[in-house]
């Protein structure tokens, strides 16, 4: 018998919890694999996949999304070795788990820190309650290609937005690794989409799209301000972090705060 070859695995893209190729059939290549180039085609499909899937998310009970998330830790957890093969290594990974871990943490205690109950001259009772954003776009920083983009997308889904990922352009293995983490976990279909291939291309998309409310630019590598410019147009959210950010003012940069007046009394 010949000698077997082995299957090489296909980077996909990662849209509404499946894996499809990109509708162009393009591909780049990039850390030695062909990976999928997203079109803008394949932009807005993740930005209806994550509307369809944001309003559910964000009324599921806090204490379930904060399960939601350490599931994925669990998963990141059983694929150490796979993660780290397309990291700077395993205390990369370990770190990321970890971050993942706190932001699962933080889902049902949001509400007692950034919401408040407010003092008011009149019969009212007057409380401020946090929300979510929506759909929120984010450019994964291409450092720590892992742990930057956890450091980015923890904070905006545990909140109850769905998030759009464009993947760092130059190491994008390390998303789609998480992608397969993730579809495995128990995070619904569209809460998170993780597009592979031109910053420059796909960034604009997002940025203008009249159904994406707030956008990341922390790894917008010198084009944050078009692409501020294009999100003006529709008031959107602009939201800069850092790769190594674990915080709940991260959080909080995903999220609306409510005013409530309730008339207390008869």
């Amino acid at each position: 018998m010949s000698k077997r070859l082995p299957v090489r695995k296909t980077y996909k893209l990662f849209v509404g919890g499946g894996f499809p190729r990109s509708e162009s059939g393009r591909t780049y290549e990039a850390e030695g694999q062909n990976v999928a180039r997203a079109s803008r085609k394949d932009a807005r499909d993740a930005v209806v996949a994550a509307r369809k899937a944001q309003q559910g998310w964000a009324a599921a009970t806090a204490y379930n999304r904060g399960q939601v998330l350490y599931r994925i830790a669990e998963m990141m957890e059983a694929r150490t070795a796979e993660l780290a093969a397309v990291c700077s290594g395993k205390p990369e990974v370990a770190a990321a788990i970890d971050r993942m871990v706190w932001y699962a943490g933080w889902a049902d205690k949001l509400a007692q820190v950034l919401g408040s109950s407010n003092p008011v001259s009149g019969p009212y009772f007057n409380f401020t309650v946090p929300e979510a954003t929506g759909v929120v776009a984010i450019l994964a920083p291409d450092e720590p290609a892992l742990g930057g983009l956890v450091s980015r997308l923890a904070p905006a889904v545990v909140g109850g937005n769905a998030a759009v990922v464009i993947a760092s352009e130059t190491h994008p293995v390390a998303a789609i690794e998480l992608a397969e983490a993730i579809a495995t976990s128990d995070v619904p279909g569209g809460v998170v989409n993780i597009l592979t291939g031109y910053r420059e291309e796909l960034a604009p998309i997002l940025a203008g799209h009249m159904d994406v409310n707030a956008i990341d630019v922390t790894g917008a590598n010198g084009q944050s301000a078009d692409l501020e410019r294009l999100a003006a147009d529709n008031v959107k959210r602009v939201v800069h972090g850092s790769a190594e950010e674990q915080s709940p003012w991260a959080i909080a940069s995903f999220l609306e705060l409510k005013t409530i007046w309730h008339p207390i009394g008869q």
